[in-house]
């Protein structure tokens, strides 16, 4: 899971990426308003013509070509970028209707769906990768590069686990709170319990001290590096001289080197 992003324009987001979006249309249209006028999950797509705003074809924003500068994008005017056409507005599922979902941070989405076991329990991985508080239906441009390696790995947990795949991530941890770190580690940690493998390339020392297993490259960056310095368990490598990794990790571990 690299930190490419999950989609490059508006219409991928956090809830298509994981499928959750799914669920939540089927939920909207078995409301009793959406049954009275025929409404199917399908209405409350905003990828195909029907329930959208028209528009801006269901994007929320107007494009706006720049040429020799990126794009840039505008509100819709006629939706205000909800997305959707009055009429698909008007039916709400506890009091909320599509897009105030759409706009919901993720955290609070948790509680909003706690009685729907399957919507839920997608919204969970995503809080437990720490990204409580992006909103559902955020863009995808607008998220960084260790957002979309987040979701991607929420997307992973979501499934049924065989115990049986390598996962492979790139620095995870970037941009990352303190927090958030602890929590992506007991995710890590998750998979690993079901018996799969988890290969990190990553320099934060929080990491770093809790791995079963260290390889550490070097002993410089870039044209200087490349060798094998030590490897072993993070005690082992505090304890090899010319690991610049074993010198900063040593403190963490209260070894003296």
């Amino acid at each position: 899971m690299d930190q490419s992003p999950i989609g490059r324009t508006p219409r991928s987001n956090p809830a298509t990426y994981t499928g959750v979006f799914d669920d939540i249309r089927k939920l909207f249209s078995t409301t009793p308003e959406a049954k009275i006028r025929g409404y199917m999950p399908g209405r409350f797509s905003f990828n195909v013509p029907g329930g959208r705003c028209e528009a801006c074809a269901g994007d929320g924003n107007i494009k706006i070509e720049m040429h020799f500068l990126p794009d840039v994008y505008v509100p819709c005017e006629v939706c205000k970028g909800a997305r959707y056409n009055r009429d698909t507005l008007d039916i709400t599922f506890k009091g909320k209707n599509i897009s105030d979902v759409l706009s919901m941070p993720i955290a609070e989405a948790v509680e909003f769906f706690a009685k729907q076991p399957r919507i839920s329990r997608h919204m969970e991985t995503l809080v437990d990768v720490g990204l409580g508080y992006v909103r559902l239906g955020q863009s995808a441009p607008t998220l960084s590069g260790g957002e979309a390696q987040r979701v991607k790995l929420a997307a992973e947990l979501a499934k049924r686990s065989t115990g049986h795949t390598i996962y492979l991530l790139d620095e995870p941890t970037t941009g990352l709170h303190f927090e958030d770190v602890r929590r992506l580690l007991t995710v890590l940690a998750r998979l690993v319990d079901q018996g799969n493998t988890v290969l990190v390339i990553e320099h934060n020392l929080d990491v770093i001290k809790t791995a079963d297993w260290l390889i550490d490259l070097g002993p410089e960056g870039g044209d200087g590096g490349g060798q094998l310095v030590a490897e072993g368990t993070p005690e082992t490598v505090a304890k090899v001289k010319g690991s610049y990794t074993g010198k900063y990790l040593a403190p963490l571990l209260k070894l003296t080197k």
